[in-house]
């Protein structure tokens, strides 16, 4: 295997590990972070428009969704112009999990990255940025 792919195979697989551990403390399962950061940015989105924004399929969102309706975290409505559509909407209980979603995602950063110079954190990100614009290039 390539030793990019190989590393960084290896370094997401142990950095989700992680994550789900810190979204656990906040009663959610890995990835319904991603659900709840896409709504964070812009409420009443279509699970479409969702699965379209995390590269995920709309199934997939909508498996999601079910799971954070029954815990009280979103609410479905249709769509008030076009009643084919579905939106998900954050209830209260989902918009209070921004700030300590985001507090334990800073501190896992932070956690993981302490060892690395401000300089070595900062080349970092636009290395990672540079080769994240390219594959979003490629899938696109």
């Amino acid at each position: 295997m390539p030793e990019f792919l190989d590393l960084h195979s290896r370094t997401t697989k142990v950095l989700r590990a992680l994550a789900d551990e810190a979204m656990r403390a906040n009663g959610l399962h890995y990835g319904q972070h991603h659900l709840l950061a896409a709504l964070w940015e812009q409420d009443g989105r279509t699970p479409g428009e969702v699965a379209a924004k995390l590269h995920v399929t709309t199934p997939t969102v909508v498996k999601m969704a079910d799971r954070m309706t029954a815990s009280g975290l979103l609410v479905r409505r249709r769509d008030e112009r076009d009643n084919r559509l579905v939106r998900l909407w954050l209830t209260d209980a989902g918009r209070a999990l921004r700030e300590p979603v985001e507090a334990g995602r800073r501190d896992l950063e932070e956690k993981v990255t302490a060892e690395l110079t401000d300089d070595e954190r900062a080349a970092l990100l636009a290395t990672l940025a540079k080769v994240h614009a390219t594959a979003e290039r490629l899938v696109g």
